[in-house]
């Protein structure tokens, strides 16, 4: 089937910002007086939304504030990052205006907030080329689940074979597999140790973005 769409996740994807969130995780459990377990995304049973993992949060450190205000706080942590200093990966800013010039739609499928997404993309002057956003702070299952891929691509219009979706954590290309996807894989450092299932269960395993553009012609996309 011809591809019509290309599909990215946010973070660690598009932006390089896994790292700040786990500063995130330090901060937030710490000031309530809990030390950051090692499994602490091993296990997220409804999926890693942000409102998921809100209440996954909650429930597991028995939190007293509702899921609404801890994915306020947050969003008040890393809103100033977001809007002023969380710089987009090495080659995006270069490909997304070539894969619109080829004629094919773009769509956002994060785990993150519509608010957070807008305003990272927007500083990054890379927001208008997309045409549809599919995020975690809707009621859906999150990432491992194919959900937030399946509404990205009903909203692009287009069958989820037509689309590939580009992903850089292991729940990520599990979702994407699952909604019927052609899934590429970019490194990042965050999600390392996870590589080698990674490279398993994804179509391809990219370096970079240079690396990305040589996938995506393998796959017919002439960009």
């Amino acid at each position: 089937m011809k591809i019509k769409a290309i599909i990215f996740d946010l973070d660690g994807t598009l932006i390089d910002s896994m790292g700040l969130w786990r500063e995130v995780d330090e901060e937030f459990l710490s000031s309530r007086g809990v030390a950051v377990p090692e499994d602490l995304f091993d296990n997220l049973p409804s999926g890693n939304s942000f409102i998921q993992t809100a209440e996954y949060f909650r429930t597991r450190f028995a939190l007293k504030e509702t899921n609404a205000q801890i994915m306020k706080i947050w969003t008040e942590m890393v809103a100033e990052h977001y809007a002023n200093s969380v710089m987009l990966k090495d080659g995006v800013a270069e490909l997304l205006p070539r894969i619109k010039a080829a004629g094919l739609k773009l769509g956002l499928a994060t785990s993150n907030s519509y608010e957070l997404a807008r305003s990272s993309l927007t500083f990054n002057t890379v927001w208008d080329y997309f045409d549809a956003f599919s995020t975690g702070d809707a009621d859906v299952l999150g990432k491992p689940f194919p959900d937030i891929y399946l509404n990205c691509a009903k909203d692009l219009g287009l069958m989820p074979a037509e689309c590939i979706a580009i992903e850089d954590t292991l729940t990520g290309v599990q979702a994407a597999q699952a909604a019927g996807m052609t899934t590429i894989a970019i490194y990042d450092e965050d999600s390392k140790k996870h590589h080698d299932a990674i490279k398993k269960l994804a179509h391809a395993f990219c370096l970079d973005y240079h690396e990305i553009i040589q996938e995506l012609r393998k796959q017919r996309v002439e960009i």
